[in-house]
Protein backbone atom coordinates (compact mmCIF):
# COMPACT_ATOMS: atom_id res chain seq x y z
CA UNK A 1 0.00 0.00 0.00
CA UNK A 2 1.25 3.48 -0.82
CA UNK A 3 2.38 5.21 2.39
CA UNK A 4 0.91 8.54 1.26
CA UNK A 5 -2.52 6.95 1.07
CA UNK A 6 -2.37 5.47 4.55
CA UNK A 7 -1.03 8.21 6.82
CA UNK A 8 -4.30 8.60 8.71
CA UNK A 9 -4.68 6.32 11.69
CA UNK A 10 -2.86 3.15 12.69
CA UNK A 11 -2.88 1.75 9.16
CA UNK A 12 0.12 3.93 8.36
CA UNK A 13 2.12 2.33 11.16
CA UNK A 14 1.18 -1.16 10.05
CA UNK A 15 2.25 -0.48 6.48
CA UNK A 16 5.61 1.12 7.32
CA UNK A 17 8.20 -1.51 8.18
CA UNK A 18 10.30 -1.03 11.29
CA UNK A 19 13.14 -3.10 9.87
CA UNK A 20 15.05 -3.72 6.68
CA UNK A 21 16.15 -7.20 5.70
CA UNK A 22 19.92 -6.93 5.46
CA UNK A 23 21.51 -9.51 3.23
CA UNK A 24 24.22 -11.22 5.23
CA UNK A 25 26.37 -14.16 4.38
CA UNK A 26 25.53 -17.26 6.37
CA UNK A 27 28.43 -19.35 7.55
CA UNK A 28 28.41 -23.05 6.77
CA UNK A 29 27.48 -23.84 10.37
CA UNK A 30 24.63 -21.33 10.33
CA UNK A 31 23.32 -22.83 7.09
CA UNK A 32 23.48 -26.32 8.55
CA UNK A 33 21.76 -25.18 11.74
CA UNK A 34 19.04 -23.45 9.76
CA UNK A 35 18.40 -26.44 7.53
CA UNK A 36 18.41 -29.10 10.24
CA UNK A 37 17.15 -27.30 13.35
CA UNK A 38 14.57 -24.80 12.11
CA UNK A 39 11.87 -27.52 11.86
CA UNK A 40 12.42 -28.17 15.58
CA UNK A 41 12.54 -24.67 17.02
CA UNK A 42 11.09 -22.26 14.46
CA UNK A 43 7.38 -21.43 14.42
CA UNK A 44 5.83 -20.68 11.04
CA UNK A 45 3.77 -17.52 10.74
CA UNK A 46 0.16 -18.71 10.68
CA UNK A 47 -1.93 -15.73 11.71
CA UNK A 48 -3.47 -17.93 14.42
CA UNK A 49 -3.13 -17.32 18.14
CA UNK A 50 -0.31 -19.25 19.80
CA UNK A 51 -1.18 -21.71 22.56
CA UNK A 52 1.88 -21.29 24.76
CA UNK A 53 1.23 -24.35 26.88
CA UNK A 54 0.90 -26.55 23.83
CA UNK A 55 3.96 -24.98 22.20
CA UNK A 56 6.32 -25.35 25.18
CA UNK A 57 4.68 -28.22 27.01
CA UNK A 58 4.28 -26.18 30.20
CA UNK A 59 2.52 -23.14 31.62
CA UNK A 60 5.64 -21.06 32.34
CA UNK A 61 5.54 -17.30 31.66
CA UNK A 62 6.51 -16.16 28.17
CA UNK A 63 8.95 -13.41 27.21
CA UNK A 64 9.06 -12.10 23.64
CA UNK A 65 12.28 -10.61 22.29
CA UNK A 66 12.01 -8.51 19.15
CA UNK A 67 15.08 -8.35 16.93
CA UNK A 68 17.47 -10.68 18.75
CA UNK A 69 20.33 -10.15 16.28
CA UNK A 70 22.73 -13.07 16.52
CA UNK A 71 20.89 -14.40 19.58
CA UNK A 72 23.81 -14.79 21.97
CA UNK A 73 22.18 -12.72 24.73
CA UNK A 74 18.85 -14.45 24.08
CA UNK A 75 20.37 -17.88 24.61
CA UNK A 76 22.23 -16.76 27.74
CA UNK A 77 19.10 -15.31 29.33
CA UNK A 78 17.08 -18.44 28.49
CA UNK A 79 19.82 -20.68 29.91
CA UNK A 80 19.78 -18.68 33.15
CA UNK A 81 15.98 -18.93 33.42
CA UNK A 82 14.81 -22.47 32.60
CA UNK A 83 11.52 -21.74 34.38
CA UNK A 84 10.61 -19.14 31.75
CA UNK A 85 9.82 -19.49 28.05
CA UNK A 86 11.14 -17.24 25.29
CA UNK A 87 9.95 -16.40 21.79
CA UNK A 88 12.51 -14.60 19.65
CA UNK A 89 11.34 -12.71 16.56
CA UNK A 90 13.95 -11.93 13.90
CA UNK A 91 14.14 -11.53 10.11
CA UNK A 92 17.95 -11.76 9.80
CA UNK A 93 18.52 -15.31 8.61
CA UNK A 94 22.19 -15.61 9.76
CA UNK A 95 21.05 -14.59 13.25
CA UNK A 96 18.33 -17.22 13.21
CA UNK A 97 20.90 -19.83 12.20
CA UNK A 98 23.26 -18.69 14.95
CA UNK A 99 20.59 -18.86 17.66
CA UNK A 100 19.48 -22.28 16.48
CA UNK A 101 23.06 -23.43 16.99
CA UNK A 102 23.08 -21.95 20.50
CA UNK A 103 19.83 -23.73 21.33
CA UNK A 104 21.30 -27.04 20.16
CA UNK A 105 24.71 -26.60 21.83
CA UNK A 106 23.26 -25.51 25.16
CA UNK A 107 20.46 -28.07 25.10
CA UNK A 108 17.79 -25.41 25.57
CA UNK A 109 14.13 -26.33 25.37
CA UNK A 110 12.56 -22.99 26.34
CA UNK A 111 13.15 -20.95 23.15
CA UNK A 112 11.13 -20.77 19.95
CA UNK A 113 11.83 -18.53 16.95
CA UNK A 114 9.50 -16.74 14.55
CA UNK A 115 11.12 -15.44 11.36
CA UNK A 116 8.62 -12.77 10.43
CA UNK A 117 7.52 -9.16 10.89
CA UNK A 118 7.19 -8.69 14.67
CA UNK A 119 4.25 -6.30 14.44
CA UNK A 120 2.29 -8.73 12.30
CA UNK A 121 3.08 -11.51 14.76
CA UNK A 122 1.84 -9.41 17.68
CA UNK A 123 -1.33 -8.39 15.88
CA UNK A 124 -2.40 -11.86 14.80
CA UNK A 125 -0.59 -14.51 16.86
CA UNK A 126 -0.32 -13.10 20.40
CA UNK A 127 -3.27 -12.86 22.78
CA UNK A 128 -3.87 -9.75 24.85
CA UNK A 129 -2.69 -9.90 28.48
CA UNK A 130 -0.57 -12.99 27.79
CA UNK A 131 3.08 -11.86 27.66
CA UNK A 132 5.15 -11.56 30.82
CA UNK A 133 7.83 -9.38 29.21
CA UNK A 134 9.06 -7.74 26.02
CA UNK A 135 12.79 -7.39 25.40
CA UNK A 136 13.89 -4.89 22.75
CA UNK A 137 17.67 -4.61 22.82
CA UNK A 138 19.33 -2.07 20.53
CA UNK A 139 16.61 -1.71 17.91
CA UNK A 140 17.41 0.05 14.65
CA UNK A 141 17.45 3.77 15.58
CA UNK A 142 16.56 4.95 12.08
CA UNK A 143 18.61 8.12 12.73
CA UNK A 144 17.49 10.20 9.74
CA UNK A 145 14.47 12.30 10.60
CA UNK A 146 12.55 11.20 7.51
CA UNK A 147 12.88 7.59 8.73
CA UNK A 148 11.70 8.20 12.31
CA UNK A 149 8.29 6.81 11.35
CA UNK A 150 9.97 3.41 11.06
CA UNK A 151 11.07 3.30 14.68
CA UNK A 152 9.60 0.39 16.59
CA UNK A 153 9.15 2.11 19.94
CA UNK A 154 6.57 4.82 19.32
CA UNK A 155 2.83 5.10 19.55
CA UNK A 156 0.57 3.50 18.49
CA UNK A 157 2.99 0.55 18.34
CA UNK A 158 3.67 0.87 22.06
CA UNK A 159 -0.09 0.63 22.65
CA UNK A 160 0.06 -2.83 21.09
CA UNK A 161 2.89 -3.87 23.41
CA UNK A 162 0.91 -2.65 26.41
CA UNK A 163 -2.19 -4.56 25.35
CA UNK A 164 -0.25 -7.82 24.97
CA UNK A 165 1.47 -7.57 28.36
CA UNK A 166 -0.04 -9.44 31.28
CA UNK A 167 -0.68 -7.37 34.42
CA UNK A 168 2.66 -6.91 36.16
CA UNK A 169 4.54 -7.67 32.95
CA UNK A 170 7.28 -5.37 31.73
CA UNK A 171 8.62 -3.74 28.56
CA UNK A 172 12.41 -3.42 28.58
CA UNK A 173 14.30 -1.47 25.92
CA UNK A 174 18.01 -0.68 25.63
CA UNK A 175 19.57 1.69 23.09
CA UNK A 176 22.86 3.49 22.50
CA UNK A 177 21.20 6.24 20.47
CA UNK A 178 20.44 9.17 22.85
CA UNK A 179 17.84 10.90 20.69
CA UNK A 180 15.95 7.63 20.20
CA UNK A 181 16.15 6.98 23.94
CA UNK A 182 14.55 10.35 24.72
CA UNK A 183 11.89 9.85 22.07
CA UNK A 184 11.08 6.32 23.26
CA UNK A 185 10.87 7.52 26.86
CA UNK A 186 8.31 10.13 25.86
CA UNK A 187 6.32 7.67 23.76
CA UNK A 188 6.24 5.05 26.51
CA UNK A 189 5.25 7.66 29.11
CA UNK A 190 2.32 8.55 26.86
CA UNK A 191 1.23 4.92 26.48
CA UNK A 192 -1.85 4.06 28.49
CA UNK A 193 -1.67 1.06 30.80
CA UNK A 194 2.07 1.00 31.50
CA UNK A 195 4.12 3.03 34.00
CA UNK A 196 7.82 3.79 34.33
CA UNK A 197 9.43 1.76 37.09
CA UNK A 198 12.10 4.44 37.41
CA UNK A 199 12.25 8.22 37.41
CA UNK A 200 13.40 8.60 33.81
CA UNK A 201 15.84 6.08 32.41
CA UNK A 202 16.23 2.75 34.19
CA UNK A 203 19.25 1.50 36.05
CA UNK A 204 21.26 -1.22 34.33
CA UNK A 205 19.64 -4.63 34.73
CA UNK A 206 22.53 -6.82 35.88
CA UNK A 207 20.97 -10.01 34.52
CA UNK A 208 21.11 -8.76 30.92
CA UNK A 209 24.22 -9.96 29.05
CA UNK A 210 26.16 -7.45 27.00
CA UNK A 211 25.43 -7.60 23.27
CA UNK A 212 27.84 -6.88 20.43
CA UNK A 213 25.91 -3.69 19.66
CA UNK A 214 26.35 -2.59 23.26
CA UNK A 215 30.09 -3.32 23.16
CA UNK A 216 30.36 -1.28 19.97
CA UNK A 217 28.45 1.60 21.53
CA UNK A 218 30.68 1.58 24.60
CA UNK A 219 33.77 1.47 22.38
CA UNK A 220 32.45 4.47 20.45
CA UNK A 221 31.70 6.24 23.78
CA UNK A 222 27.95 6.36 23.24
CA UNK A 223 25.75 6.30 26.36
CA UNK A 224 23.72 3.15 27.00
CA UNK A 225 20.17 4.09 28.01
CA UNK A 226 17.68 1.60 29.42
CA UNK A 227 13.91 1.93 29.71
CA UNK A 228 11.77 -0.29 31.93
CA UNK A 229 7.99 0.05 32.02
CA UNK A 230 5.52 -2.15 33.88
CA UNK A 231 1.87 -2.87 33.13
CA UNK A 232 -0.47 -1.65 35.83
Amino acid sequence: MDEKKSENGNQFFRDVKTYVIRIGRMTDSQKKNYETLSPLWCIPYTGQKINYEKLFGNGNPVTIEIGFGMGTATAEIAAQNPDKNYIGIEVHKPGVGKLLGEIHTRGLTNIRIIEYDALEVLNSMIDNNSVSAFHVFFPDPWPKKRHHKRRLVQRPRTDSFASKLAPGGYFYMVTDWPEYAESALNELNATEGIVNKYNGFAEHQSWRPETKFEARGIRDERPINELYFVKK
